[in-house]
């Protein structure tokens, strides 16, 4: 696949993980000391804490909050941490210290926790001692009182304890749901796959090689929390299939390998997943590429029509997420980090209430767009939040063909951004010549110049997340 690539700076990064990113869950084994503890009350509520990654002096962490009470309208959830251990940023929720004392409270799409409804957010911090551990969670002055049994796997206390039901938001998404499980999914039954032996196929990709080719009725594959290391592909003659991870977030059900560019497979023949079927959904899972940095390396490379991906976080460094020409694909309350060009390639994309996390610590572009000069839409970033893990670093994007059409709309785009010149040139083809825009986006980082080129509200009118997917089929998965 032609890229003029070759030049981008690669240069390693001193903070891996931070903001968004600490809702990683690493490959079982790559990570030593990574903790699961869950609490549980019969009355009250349930909290599951995982410490998600760690790195020299810091660590990610990530809350599931399953109410057993009555059901409640605005939350705050206490606990302790020990000395030395501090929360530095956090996402789904806003979360202070003071002392050992950290406090977590609702945001407004997460506000509202019904009986047996679960919340999550997730956080970053620091420590100077031992594993973070928490100590006495409190949800609304209640306590969740309970045995606490730390695991050596994240996924391991996955799912909430009896009595409780399984969240199905994932611990990035913006719109965390309230309901029980997935919406579709199955609650009962034996999972499709699961890779300790105990659903019907062990692999992902034994389960779609068993789906009939020129299917022409919808097909769920239910997915048991588990890493699953493994290349998949849906192949152009199976459509209409569905992957649905069955834990308690996106978190716990995880598809991951590690070719690249470098590795002899280019950049398109480097993605974990691969997608041609049309009317694919992917819905509670983490599709990743862990290759590391240093070469384009793809998580998922989307090539399937009415594409739909669901509480789906998106993990890689350089060119993580490719959607190609011809395609059209609904991202909704994702999670996707990457370094460089990290969403690219020439098809139309809805990115609606996702968090955007740029994990590079000298920055880089989001996006890379390849739009033909005869399609009226590329990406559109609708809602989403763009972060970063250093201030003034982040470009919007860069063309990687000349007439790349872009659009941040009513986003909210935080100091990360390089609010002077948030759009740079790519190969040859200038910023100036293509078609990228923001409006009312919010945050520090949605200052306005000259480099930033703002729809009017008559443009506006025809650059809705549903006018970019309609196509000549009225393709709607809004709703």
């Amino acid at each position: 696949m032609p890229r003029s690539l070759a030049s981008r700076s690669r240069r390693p990064e001193s903070w891996r993980l931070a903001a968004a990113a600490a809702a990683l869950l690493l490959p079982a084994g790559l990570v030593a000391g990574i903790a699961v503890e869950s609490q549980a009350a019969t009355v009250g509520c349930q909290v599951t804490y995982s410490v998600t990654s760690q790195w020299p002096g810091g660590f990610g962490g990530s809350v599931a909050i399953t109410n057993l009470g009555s059901a409640v309208n605005g939350w705050t959830l206490t606990w302790s941490f020990a000395a030395g251990q501090t929360v530095t940023q956090a996402w789904n929720a806003t979360v202070t210290q003071s002392g050992s004392t950290v406090t977590a409270t609702n945001v407004s799409y997460n506000a509202s926790i019904p009986t047996n409804g679960s919340v999550s957010f997730g956080f970053n911090g620091s420590f100077t001692a031992g594993n973070p551990s928490p100590t006495t969670f409190a949800l609304n002055g209640v306590t969740c009182t309970g045995s606490t049994s730390p695991s050596g796997s994240p996924s391991a206390s996955a799912s909430p304890t009896a009595g409780a039901s399984s969240s199905a938001s994932p611990s990035m998404s913006p719109s965390a749901s309230a309901s029980a499980s997935p919406s579709g999914s199955p609650t009962s039954g034996p999972p499709t796959v699961a890779a300790d032996g105990t659903g019907k196929y062990t692999t992902i990709q034994a389960a779609i090689d068993a789906v009939p080719a020129g299917n022409t009725r919808p097909v769920t594959i239910t997915i048991k929390p588990a890493t699953y290391r493994e290349i998949v592909t849906v192949p152009a003659n199976k459509p209409y299939v569905t992957l649905q991870g069955l834990g308690s977030s996106a978190n716990s059900t995880v598809i991951v390998n590690n070719r690249s560019n470098a590795g002899g497979y280019g950049t398109a023949g480097s993605a974990t997943v691969f997608v041609y079927g049309h009317d694919f959904t992917a819905k509670n899972l983490t599709i990743s590429n862990d290759y590391g940095v240093g070469s384009q390396a793809v998580a998922a490379n989307v090539t399937a029509d009415r594409a739909v991906f669901n509480g789906v976080r998106f993990l890689g460094n350089q060119d993580t997420l490719l959607v190609n020409d011809g395609a059209r694909a609904y991202f909704v309350n994702n999670y996707i980090e990457g370094t460089v060009d990290f969403i690219f390639g020439g098809g139309t994309a809805v990115f609606n209430t996702c968090n955007i996390y740029e994990k590079r610590t000298t920055g880089g572009p989001v996006t890379a767009a390849r739009t033909p000069a005869s399609q009226t839409y590329g990406f559109l970033i609708y809602k989403s939040t763009i972060t970063g893990a250093v201030n003034n670093t982040t470009q919007l994007g860069r063309p990687w063909g000349p007439a790349a059409q872009v659009l941040y709309r009513e986003s909210t785009l935080s100091a990360t951004i390089a609010t002077g010149q948030p759009w740079i040139d790519m190969s040859g083809n200038a910023w100036t010549n293509a078609r990228f825009f923001e409006y009312k986006d919010t945050g520090p980082g949605a200052t306005l110049n000259g480099n930033r080129p703002q729809m009017t509200d008559a443009q506006a009118a025809n650059y809705t997340p549903q006018k970019y997917l309609a196509g000549s089929d009225a393709w709607n998965p809004i709703g």
